[in-house]
């Protein structure tokens, strides 16, 4: 009898964890790697080739954020809401918190006590040298080809314009119906703030192939690289992706590259997270 249920208890046990190095973490997505096979990229056709990844299923939230960091600077406030007005070397100070209260190896190593020199940005007084420890297994920012590769679909990419649909009111927050009524026209800041738009709940539209939710709109989303990287404006701002609920519709498809000085911040500026591939 004993034996038995001690097989039992096995099996379950082998059931539960057996293909564990496939299995996503919770709140992350598995994206399986490859080359990019979105036409509407603007890394299709290159020789770009993304390694398997995890990514956040939803943009952070507010509870999330608070849960690591112990407070909470958005400007609309909800813990449901994707935690915004958070710099560049805030959402990096997130990612090492998060690894540590959660028991994995920080992926970035921040130097507050040095001025990084190759950062020429006039605006940003922080400047902090960061680099990576490349085999960690703890949270990061993805990079612009990463983020990009997860919105368009990946291998599973039906080739959509916008990350999950051809239609941007479907899967994606932006300035005409991010309010009480839907704008028409162009764009207008007061049409905007007479509109009373906002942040709205992550994973309230359509999510893409991949099961990833607001990848176009509700808030930009910091990627780790420097915009421009490899011309003399490199080390100027980092890349934002994906576009927010101010931004315009252009702003909301995958290819659309945002540039912010590392320490700005904005109501439409988040962050979601990633990490390597066991």
């Amino acid at each position: 009898m004993k034996k038995s249920l001690l097989l039992v208890l096995f099996l379950i046990f082998f059931i539960q964890n057996s293909g564990c190095s496939s299995k996503s973490p919770e709140e992350l997505v598995f994206v399986q790697g490859g080359n990019f096979v979105n036409s509407h990229s603007s890394f299709y056709g290159e020789t770009t080739e993304i390694e398997d990844f995890y990514i956040g299923k939803q943009e952070v939230t507010q509870k999330e954020w608070s849960a690591v960091m112990g407070q909470n600077p958005s400007e609309f406030k909800g813990d449901n809401l994707p935690v915004e007005t958070v710099s560049w070397y805030e959402a990096i100070e997130y990612c090492n918190k998060r690894s540590d209260k959660e028991g994995k190896k920080q992926y970035y190593n921040i130097n507050k006590e040095q001025i990084d020199t190759n950062n020429t940005n006039e605006f940003d007084d922080v400047k902090w040298i960061v680099t990576i420890n490349q085999d960690a297994d703890g949270y990061r920012l993805p990079t612009e080809a990463e983020w990009e590769y997860a919105a368009g679909g990946g291998q599973q990419s039906k080739n959509y314009l916008y990350s999950g649909s051809g239609i941007a009111e479907e899967v994606g927050w932006y300035w005409r119906n991010s309010g009480k009524d839907l704008l028409s026209g162009d764009w207008s800041w007061p049409a905007i703030s007479a509109n009373n738009s906002s942040t709205k709940a992550v994973g309230s539209c359509k999510p893409n192939e991949l099961g990833l939710y607001d990848m176009s709109g509700n808030v930009r989303e910091w990627c780790f690289d420097w915009y421009g990287e490899g011309d003399a404006n490199s080390s100027s701002s980092r890349v934002t992706k994906g576009g927010g609920w101010i931004g315009d519709v252009s702003c909301l498809e995958p290819s659309f590259r945002g540039k912010f000085e590392a320490n700005g911040k904005g109501s439409d500026q988040g962050l979601r997270i990633c990490r390597n591939a066991e």
